[in-house]
């Protein structure tokens, strides 16, 4: 790598950043997992970590991107999914935020961030953040184009121990200023323990993709946050994934979106 405007962070054997699933999928919902993936580019030599923090949760939300692919599959959704490690570029995260390269992560220090170039960044930006927005924007103009509604679902994890305390929310439904999605969910019941904008929030700087792409363009949103050792095995996947959609259609339902695939999910 070189120090210019033409640096480079991703190869061609690194592959796309973002992967859209399903595009021309009925359902009003469009899903999103941003930290999708622990891959780290061979250009970034592990970001100086060790194996064992590289493919930890610091590096990405485990279960995550599983549970969205079911969910993409019962619903018949559109799913956008980066692949490129959040400690890269966490695409949930603006330029300017501290976070979007982080040279911390919980206890972990991410030596590969620390003291990055403006070319560096640039590159990141250039290479992960843009064609992840990009992908997400062309999702929504295209079915406001066709005159689609457009939910924005999307999926995370967290871990049950975060600086040494436990958590006890098992279900996280987060929102910024537009709560409708949100408080149709709650309204719901659910075998786990779910909280409203828990383990996070808005003020924690988490509602980034809901602020760019649902609020901008007045969709309906939620961003769920599941306990990663809910959905540690497939059985657990599919079982949290048959519990979303069905909190998930009937808030719609409630809300009067339509919901081409609804019918075939009252045994989901």
């Amino acid at each position: 790598m070189t120090e210019t405007g033409s640096l480079r962070i991703l190869a061609a054997s690194d592959g796309a950043p973002v992967t859209t699933d399903n595009p021309r999928g009925s359902s009003a919902v469009l899903l999103i997992c941003e930290h999708a993936s622990q891959y780290i580019p061979a250009s970034l030599n592990n970001l100086g970590l060790d194996d064992s923090t590289a493919n930890s949760h610091v590096a990405w939300d485990p279960g995550a991107l599983a549970v969205a692919k079911l969910l993409s599959t019962t619903l018949n959704a559109c799913l956008i999914y980066a692949n490129i490690s959040r400690l890269v570029y966490d695409c949930n995260r603006p330029p300017d935020a501290p976070g979007a390269m982080q040279v911390k992560s919980e206890i972990f220090p991410i030596e590969g961030n620390r003291n990055l170039s403006d070319a560096a960044k640039e590159a990141r930006i250039s290479e992960i953040y843009l064609p992840f927005t990009k992908a997400v924007e062309t999702q929504i103009t295209a079915r406001s184009k066709a005159g689609r509604p457009t939910a924005i679902v999307t999926i995370h994890s967290f871990t049950p121990i975060y600086f040494g305390e436990t958590r006890k929310v098992e279900l996280g439904l987060l929102h910024d200023k537009d709560s409708r999605l949100a408080d149709a969910m709650l309204a719901l019941p659910s075998s786990m323990n779910v909280r409203r904008n828990q383990p996070y929030g808005p003020q924690d700087g988490v509602t980034h993709t809901l602020q760019v792409h649902a609020l901008k363009n007045g969709a309906l949103n939620v961003m769920v946050e599941i306990r990663n050792d809910f959905i540690t095995t497939e059985e657990d996947q599919v079982t949290v994934a048959n519990e979303l959609a069905q909190m998930i259609v009937g808030a719609l339902k409630n809300l009067g979106v339509p919901a081409k695939n609804a019918e075939g999910l009252s045994n989901a």
